[in-house]
């Protein structure tokens, strides 16, 4: 299992993450994410955890915005899409060997990333389309 982020700042910028991918062999932009400590862990721990890990910021406000099935053809993971707000700045914890640049960006800029393919991850796709849908639109 695992958790993932939206964290939205006061002027209602959302933070994502640019890391490099093995798998993809290129950098991607994404929410940030991270798998349990342990698998009887709160996936809403995990959410804390990972975004103070990843962005440098903490979350006074955390609620559920979408759960999201990875790959319903061959297994059962699931991962819990968290909207973060009133973040406080407090310092990056990466990994010795992570590199995480943190940026800034507006909705409707996601939103189109999104659309144009330019965000091909299905955990980041959803969640933008998640709070668009559910914050954005009157």
């Amino acid at each position: 299992g695992a958790a993932a982020v939206v964290p939205v700042t006061d002027d209602g910028k959302i933070l994502m993450v640019r890391q490099y991918r093995n798998a993809l062999n290129r950098e991607t932009l994404e929410i940030p994410a991270g798998k349990l400590d342990a698998p009887d862990e709160p996936k809403i721990e995990c959410a804390y955890r990972e975004l103070e890990e990843e962005t440098g910021y903490r979350a006074a406000k955390m609620e559920l915005l979408i759960t999201v099935s990875t790959t319903v053809a061959f297994c059962n993971e699931t991962i819990d899409v968290y909207l973060a707000t009133e973040l406080t700045p407090t310092q990056q914890h990466l990994d010795e060997d992570e590199f995480v640049e943190v940026e800034c960006f507006t909705i409707d800029e996601l939103k189109d990333m999104v659309l144009t393919q330019k965000i091909q991850d299905s955990k980041t796709a959803a969640a933008i389309m998640a709070y668009y849908g559910k914050y954005c639109i009157d």
